[in-house]
């Protein structure tokens, strides 16, 4: 199943976001890829602030992961510098905490992902408007997208 919903504006792409945090519960797992610029980090900037995070959301390219507190802690990371690399970062404690997880080029680190999760491709349609296209795998998702569909 793969549920399409275009937005026309970043304050559409925030207010998708802030819907999905208040779904979201712990050890759910966000993928998004999409090309640079698309919109990966301003999507997560919104669920975070829609999950309580007080600081402010940038891309972790340089770090990896940053781990951030509100009414659900948030993994937020950034896997483009994994590429090639088959090293271990404690998948299991980052995807089975009490954290909700978003991994931005998740497909560099595909093995290591959990089985169900909600894989979103961001696609640039103009300078203003994307399209989001949500892959849910698994009940647990599968659910979360008809509530947000609602």
């Amino acid at each position: 199943m793969t549920i399409e919903w275009t937005v026309q504006s970043l304050e559409e792409t925030q207010a998708l976001a802030m819907k999905l945090a208040d779904l979201l519960q712990p050890q759910d797992t966000i993928t998004l890829e999409g090309d640079l610029g698309a919109g990966k980090t301003t999507f997560t900037q919104a669920l975070a602030k829609g999950l309580g995070v007080k600081r402010i959301v940038n891309s972790p390219t340089f770090t990896i992961m940053k781990q951030y507190e509100g009414r659900l802690p948030l993994n937020h990371l950034d896997v483009y510098r994994l590429a090639d690399s088959d090293e271990d970062l404690g998948w299991d404690e980052i995807f089975f905490g009490d954290a909700v997880s978003v991994v931005e080029w998740a497909h560099l680190i595909e093995p290591d992902l959990p089985a169900e999760r909600l894989a979103i491709r961001i696609e640039r349609v103009d300078a203003d408007a994307r399209r989001f296209l949500l892959n849910p795998t698994g009940t647990r998702y599968e659910q979360l997208c008809e509530e947000l569909m609602k």
